[in-house]
């Protein structure tokens, strides 16, 4: 039984990683990666809002009738991502404002939907906590990852989160690729990193 829970948690942060393995959380990976601050400031919201919705599914799924089971799953996210933007209104300000549009976006992000419906709909509270948490981690780490590579070489810069600014390359000898900053940059770095992780076994 450990060894079953055990696995729930840590398959978000290798086998089942989005968005590398399930492909999905796209969007904002791709919109908020521009800076580490902001990459892991998006993973921590969507995994609070993750592991809280997968939790009260998990406790109402025998009462959530299942003809409306999507409606019922948009509104328990939807309540968790409006706690979550108004604790970073009050505490979080800067980070709030980086992020913009793509906070309340989370309601739609298909990560959560998925593992709503696919998972914590049918399993138990231990589970679908360990489930979101995994898949959580999982999410914020690749979005760092993501967000390292673009900062580091598209700026020359890395933003700690939560911290000030480190200079990698000393722009006096250092010539920043811009690009990687850009929509199109996103794209070639999220394209490269899937591709290695297609090459990479999944075990």
């Amino acid at each position: 039984m450990a060894r079953t829970l055990m696995q729930e948690f840590t398959k978000g942060l290798w086998k089942e990683v989005p968005p590398f393995r399930l492909v999905l959380g796209i969007c904002a990976a791709l919109g908020v990666s521009t800076t580490v601050a902001d990459g892991v400031g998006m993973g921590i919201a969507t995994t609070f809002v993750l592991v809280c919705g997968n939790v009260l599914v998990s406790l109402l799924r025998k009462i959530i009738p299942a003809d409306i089971r999507i409606a019922c799953f948009i509104v328990i996210i939807a309540t968790f991502v409006t706690i979550v933007e108004l604790v970073m209104q009050a505490y979080a300000y800067p980070l709030f404002l980086s992020l913009g549009v793509f906070i309340p976006l989370i309601v739609v992000n298909c990560i959560l939907l998925g593992r709503a419906e696919a998972f914590a709909y049918k399993r138990g509270v231990v589970a679908s906590f360990l489930d979101g948490m995994g898949i959580g981690i999982g999410y914020t780490l690749a979005l760092a990852a993501l967000s390292a590579i673009r900062e580091i070489i598209g700026s020359g810069m890395f933003s700690v989160p939560f911290g000030p600014k480190l200079v990698v390359f000393d722009t006096s000898w250092y010539q920043p690729m811009h690009f990687l900053l850009t929509a199109p940059g996103a794209f070639l770095c999220l394209g490269l990193m899937l591709a290695v992780m297609n090459l990479a076994p999944s075990k």
